[in-house]
């Protein structure tokens, strides 16, 4: 069956963001996708926290999931929706991305558990967590393309996560994400196929590209990765629609041949030795 991946430049206006999503739905379901993926933040990119604070409501009255819910039952597919700015606890937000079936309901919803706090050679420093809350649940959704695991860009680095994902009985990753240039040319692609190959199941990142209202640059290359660690789709840097078809009866045939999900078994204690 056939997944496709909504690559976007999101910006500062969620009214604008959420047309181009239900766009893509449309698009997606017309080519006969089972299931479309948009990026983290698909519908407020903006490093300006005072301005976006007009538009972080909360879930309920978010126009952009009203929207994509609206758009996935008038065409009948499901949506997984990479992420939100959603308002949380007190003065922070939330980072919460949804799966949408094609009747319009919200299937699960995920907030982001790990947080970029960081400070670049480039001059760029990013602190999530002064923005944002963490999330403390780790999310599995049965999916017309398999039993999909949820998460959200830095959360890649991570294996622990989807080690647990794929021990819940995951057959496909989620990782929608908003990655910077620099850590995208040296990571991107390494950490994606590692983490298909370690969970043996399909990888879905759908990314944000180009150059944003709010002044920076994310690195694009949403990408489909297979349980063998085969990039089936890299959509480079250019915003739109790709697709990539996804085969259940893969995941089997890939843990049969290396069978490391029966293999795992707890760590023992480190010994140290001086």
């Amino acid at each position: 069956m056939k997944a496709s991946l909504l690559q976007m430049t999101s910006g500062i206006d969620p009214a604008a963001n959420a047309r181009t999503i239900t766009d893509g739905i449309a698009r997606a379901a017309a080519e006969g996708s089972a299931m479309l993926f948009t990026p983290e933040m698909s519908g407020l990119l903006d490093g300006n926290r005072e301005r976006a604070r007009q538009h972080v409501v909360a879930e309920e009255e978010d126009l952009v999931l009203a929207a994509t819910r609206e758009a996935a039952a008038k065409h009948g597919i499901w949506v997984h929706l990479g992420s939100l700015a959603l308002k949380g606890e007190g003065d922070k937000f939330r980072n919460r991305g949804f799966v949408i079936d094609d009747a319009g309901a919200i299937r699960a919803s995920y907030d982001k558990l790990h947080l970029f706090d960081v400070d670049l050679a480039t001059g760029e420093s990013w602190r999530e967590s002064n923005t944002y809350d963490r999330g403390e649940r780790a999310i599995l959704v049965d999916t017309p393309i398999g039993r999909l695991g949820l998460a959200i860009c830095y959360d890649m680095r991570f294996p622990d996560l989807f080690r647990a994902l794929s021990d819940a009985g995951a057959t496909a990753l989620a990782v929608p994400a908003a990655f910077t240039r620099p850590t995208g040319k040296a990571h991107w692609h390494v950490l994606l196929r590692a983490r298909a190959i370690e969970a043996a199941a399909y990888l879905i990142a759908t990314a944000q590209t180009g150059e944003h209202e709010d002044g920076r640059a994310t690195y694009g290359h949403s990408l489909v990765i297979d349980p063998w660690g085969e990039v089936l789709l890299d959509m480079g840097e250019e915003a739109g629609l790709g697709s990539a078809e996804i085969d259940p009866s893969r995941v089997e045939d890939v843990r049969s041949r290396v069978p490391v999900l029966r293999h795992r078994r707890p760590i023992p204690p480190v010994e140290t030795f001086a």
